[in-house]
């Protein structure tokens, strides 16, 4: 990757303020529209399947997260999806909970299998569970045997690799260690601060912050979504050190907002702890 890219990346972002449309779980949409509006982007929120069509028609890009699935909000994202794939318009997919219950499991698989999935964001035994091989999961949590760590690295970018190539997606395995790969390069980052695992919706804010990357660089999605996920990590590090004794996850979640609104190019470029596997 040039070095060049994360600055560049994050930069489009901010000139030309990508309008996505969301549809994300309810405990955390307002924690999402705020976010994309910090890096720089512009929300809209829509569920309805008879809104979702013209909605997502006018938008840049999509997000579909499945953590709170019922009848009518997946109508609306197989419309959507239909609608983006149509157009060309990337979708990031959040497959929350995927491997938890047969009724996300399948909807995901059924999403990533019939539209034009332009990236995939969740942890390990999400990414598992989608590719048919997740023994077990936590609820929304990865498993801490499904854990990316330094000893189990190399062969975690080979499965997101492996995936990617399957799915024609940019594989994001998020968690303490973060792997970004197409079919033929892989990244770890390292940024971030475990109380980014305190607060509810910081893998849901992050979708949507790569949904705007990706559609504000379009030639460069592998590099976009590294710049997306390396930029909200080190946004955790600056959140956490502005904690106090008297602050709590609450103070947190503000000062990650902050934190997002704040950085600069040059920031990220200094801060962003990224390694080509």
């Amino acid at each position: 990757m040039k070095p060049f890219a994360l600055k560049i990346a994050l930069e489009n972002v901010r000139a030309q303020v990508p309008l996505v449309h969301c549809i994300t779980n309810y405990v955390t949409v307002n924690d999402c529209a705020n976010a994309l509006l910090a890096c720089g982007g512009s929300p809209i929120m829509s569920d309805e399947p008879a809104d979702v069509e013209d909605i997502t028609s006018i938008c840049g890009g999509l997000v579909l997260n499945i953590g709170t699935l019922n009848e009518h909000t997946i109508a609306g994202m197989h419309k959507a999806a239909a609608q983006a794939t149509k157009l060309g318009h990337p979708i990031v997919l959040d497959p929350v909970g995927a491997g938890a219950s047969m009724l996300r499991t399948s909807t995901a698989a059924a999403l990533l299998d019939t539209y034009d999935i332009a990236v995939i964001r969740g942890n390990m035994s999400e990414m598992k569970a989608l590719a048919g091989s997740a023994s077990a999961t936590r609820g929304v949590d990865v498993n801490p045997e499904d854990a990316v760590t330094e000893d189990s690295l190399e062969a975690s970018a080979a499965f997101a690799k492996s995936l990617a190539e399957k799915t024609g997606a940019v594989v994001a395995i998020t968690g303490a260690i973060d792997v970004v790969a197409n079919a033929t390069r892989a990244f770890a980052i390292r940024n971030g601060s475990p109380l980014m695992g305190k607060i509810t919706g910081a893998g849901c804010m992050l979708s949507c912050i790569v949904a705007a990357y990706v559609v504000a660089n379009p030639e460069a999605p592998l590099e976009a979504v590294v710049a997306a996920i390396a930029g909200e990590g080190l946004c955790g590090q600056v959140a956490a050190a502005r904690m106090t004794h008297e602050d709590g996850n609450g103070s947190f979640r503000t000062y990650l907002l902050d934190a997002l609104y704040n950085i600069s190019g040059e920031a990220l470029e200094r801060g962003a702890l990224v390694q080509e596997l």
